[in-house]
């Protein structure tokens, strides 16, 4: 086939496997590469079409193609991806430790019969002798090595079993093209890509932009887990209904903020290794049908999810590298339309990160904590932030053209004449004969005298202390913009020194105006973050008026309904309606002590009036209403509604619960309050005469109020207990309240 001809044979084969007309950026060149017998290199952004680049040519060759892939469920996924095209299930298959032996010999055969064009394989299946020996008697059309940045120990995510495949490939012995693919590598990890491969000198390499216009990155202060997770539910909840993904490092913090987001009324569940099969592989499905809308997730989920609206993708725990961390902000706006990143830092995090490495051999520890640097210059970076991540990646980008696309360029900050600074920057690289790392060169402007700065004689030099009177945030972000401006280099070969470009050497000898903004401090951003919720805080004050005016309601609907005014809503919730002005059932189910079962039975009527209210009388309802707390007694709750459902003794719940008889009866009346039936009857039948459950339950429908003391106090000569009151009280609560 000639590469003229081959043009409209490509794009009518596009249109008619996958539906699309036209190619995206390299996609048509790298398929051509590969009808070239080229071996080929692609670099593509997530969400670039790279999984097209060897679909299309693996249905297309004669021959079944080898996919390379490290993940099962990443398998599966573009298994089902190439079979939901054509009509047969055959075209695709995976070849891995999840099948049986039946399975495996079937998937054989239908290779063998020519009906099978993609085999995704695990690297390990690659080493097994009797695969090496059918795959060498096989028609092979090319081999793709997806994720190829595993291959390389500067990358992300290195796996050993991925240094492998070209000795597996050797051994299978075809002479065939290969394409390797991914998302993210720096220039360094390209090279050991190719090497390790072996790649011809005539190999074709493809690298898209890195740039992901659609995406908004944002880096906020971490707090306090209370303070974090009010943030995180606040973002979810300004975009309602829409898909997203929150990233963890531990399945503790996926549990918890899962269900945060559930008692906020967010339809969220957690993805970890620590749930069985089954429940991660409902839940994917749920996330991709759109059941669930929120997934908390340690840093597994995601790989090879093709879900195209994922609107935000927040990381409450900052990632490891700045390749995990652009990798996963790419699950978002897949679709080319707007995606929203926001990562919560703060600097006890690295540290906890670095501690991991503390087992590790020398080299990647070193390599370890080199990332990590990078990912904390990114967040603590007030440069713009896709042009610090282009930068990375050995692309060139202007600021100009982020169109406001990040925190830091639509939040600019003041910017102050550093041009003396940069020069004194570069001469301590000079000085240090370009042979120390960032952390070493700050620590020697600053004149900080460490064993390091006394051992090696630094102290002595003419530069050492140069900078001393400003603090160090204002160092990071000198050498950090010399390295964004290219007047310094990272040398990763030797890890991560600072090396003087030939710019940089122009610049120490006539230097140039420069002017920067200075790097974020996040601890005092943070404290300025909790003031201003604490002001908030006491800037939303009880309306008196309204309360009144509730409370009126309340009696109206009270004898309406001819039940007691408590049964409606008890006074702490009307304080909290005079406090919030809910104008929604939405609002009304974030009022304390309001279900959304009980909001839909009751508050219509004080919905209508509120919302009444602030028109006639001009005010601004609070923009934000308070979070619902998980309550930390909260698995105490579902314990005693599973043992009521159980119909166990209360006196049995009690015990389990670590709780007197008096506490669990004051749990009880919080639970039906709040608009969950609870039916004890079994249990009244035990403990409380006929009379005098007959008694209490008139004596509660004629009361202003539901407190068991004033009910003994009228009830004691007609010998009620007040036990028999306590029980009886929540009997009358969940049937009349709910």
């Amino acid at each position: 086939m000639t590469a003229k001809a081959s043009v409209n044979f490509l794009e009518e084969a596009l249109a008619d496997t996958f539906g699309f007309d036209t190619f995206k950026g390299h996609q048509e060149a790298i398929i051509q590469s590969l009808f070239d017998g080229k071996d080929t290199f692609v670099i593509m952004p997530t969400g670039g079409g790279k999984s097209l680049c060897y679909q299309l040519p693996g249905i297309m060759m004669d021959g079944c193609a080898l996919v390379i892939s490290p993940l099962i469920a990443l398998m599966k996924n573009q298994v089902d991806s190439i079979r939901s095209h054509g009509d047969s299930d055959e075209v695709a298959h995976f070849l891995n430790s999840s099948l049986s032996k039946t399975q495996m010999r079937q998937v054989k055969e239908d290779i063998t019969a020519g009906k099978t064009k993609l085999l995704f394989v695990a690297p390990e299946t690659l080493t097994k002798e009797e695969n090496i020996e059918y795959f060498r008697e096989s028609k092979i059309s090319f081999v793709a090595i997806d994720e190829a940045h595993c291959i390389s120990e500067w990358g992300h995510d290195f796996r050993p079993e991925y240094r492998r495949i070209r000795e597996m490939l050797d051994m299978i012995g075809h002479d065939i093209p290969i394409i390797a693919l991914t998302a993210t590598a720096t220039p360094k990890v390209q090279s050991d890509i190719v090497k390790n491969l072996r790649m011809g000198d005539d190999q074709n390499t493809f690298i898209s932009s890195f740039n992901r216009d659609n995406l908004y990155y944002e880096v906020r202060p971490k707090g306090k887990k209370e303070y974090t997770f009010r943030q995180i539910i606040k973002i979810v909840k300004e975009m309602p209904d829409q898909s997203g993904i929150v990233y963890v490092q531990s399945r503790k913090s996926a549990e918890e903020i899962a269900q945060a987001l559930v008692v906020n009324g967010v339809k969220a569940a957690p993805y970890h290794a620590g749930l069985d099969p089954k429940t991660r592989s409902r839940t994917q499905d749920q996330f991709l049908m759109e059941d669930i809308d929120v997934i908390c997730a340690t840093i597994a989920f995601g790989m090879g999810i093709d879900k195209p609206d994922v609107r935000f993708v927040m990381h409450y725990d900052i990632p490891k590298s700045i390749e995990n961390y652009y990798q996963e902000t790419g699950r978002a706006g897949r679709d080319g339309l707007g995606g929203r990143c926001v990562a919560f830092y703060a600097y006890k995090d690295i540290l906890k990160l670095e501690k991991f490495l503390r087992d590790k051999p020398l080299m990647e520890r070193e390599m370890g904590v080199q990332l990590m640097q990078e990912v904390m210059a990114y967040s603590e970076t007030t440069a713009c932030r896709r042009r610090f991540l282009l930068h990375y990646f050995g692309e060139e980008y202007k600021e100009e053209n982020c169109n406001k696309m990040c925190d830091n360029c639509r939040h600019p900050r003041q910017r102050i004449d550093v041009t003396q600074e940069i020069q004194q920057a570069l001469q301590a690289v000079r000085s240090l004969d370009e042979n120390y790392p960032l952390k070493t060169l700050i620590e020697f402007v600053l004149g900080e005298e460490t064993k390091q700065m006394r051992d090696y004689d630094f102290t002595k030099l003419p530069d050492f202390g140069i900078g001393k009177g400003k603090e160090e945030v204002f160092w990071s972000s000198v050498f950090r913009q010399t390295l964004l401006n290219n007047l310094v280099r990272k040398d990763i070969e030797s890890y991560g020194t600072i090396k003087l470009t030939e710019a940089g050497e122009a610049f120490i000898k006539k230097p140039t105006k420069f002017e920067i903004p200075i790097d974020h401090d996040f601890e005092k951003e943070l404290a300025e973050d909790m003031q201003g919720e604490a002001d908030d805080a006491k800037a939303v004050v009880l309306d008196k008026p309204l309360l009144i005016a509730l409370k009126d309601l309340r009696r109206k609907e009270a004898k309406r309904l001819k039940i007691p005014p408590f049964v409606i809503f008890q006074d702490p919730t009307l304080v909290d309606m005079a406090t919030r002005y809910p104008v929604d059932l939405e609002e009304m189910k974030n009022i304390h002590g309001v279900s959304i079962g009980k909001a839909r039975r009751y508050a219509t009527p004080f919905l209508i009036l509120i919302e009444k209210y602030c028109e006639e009388n001009d005010i601004t309802r609070p923009s934000e209403f308070v979070v619902k707390q998980v309550a930390n007694k909260s698995k105490t709750k579902v314990n005693i509604i599973q043992g009521v459902d159980r119909k166990l003794p209360l006196e049995d719940i009690a015990s389990g619960n670590q709780l007197s008889m008096d506490e669990l009866l004051s749990e009880m009346v919080v639970i039906v309050s709040s608009g969950t039936k609870l039916n004890i009857d079994y249990y009244i039948e035990e403990e409380v005469d006929e009379y005098s459950l007959e008694e209490t339950y008139e004596h509660f429908m004629n009361a202003e109020t539901d407190d068991p003391d004033l009910a003994f106090q009228e009830l004691k000569e007609d010998d009620v207990t007040l036990d028999e009151i306590k029980l009886v009280r929540i009997k009358f609560l969940s049937e009349m309240a709910n």
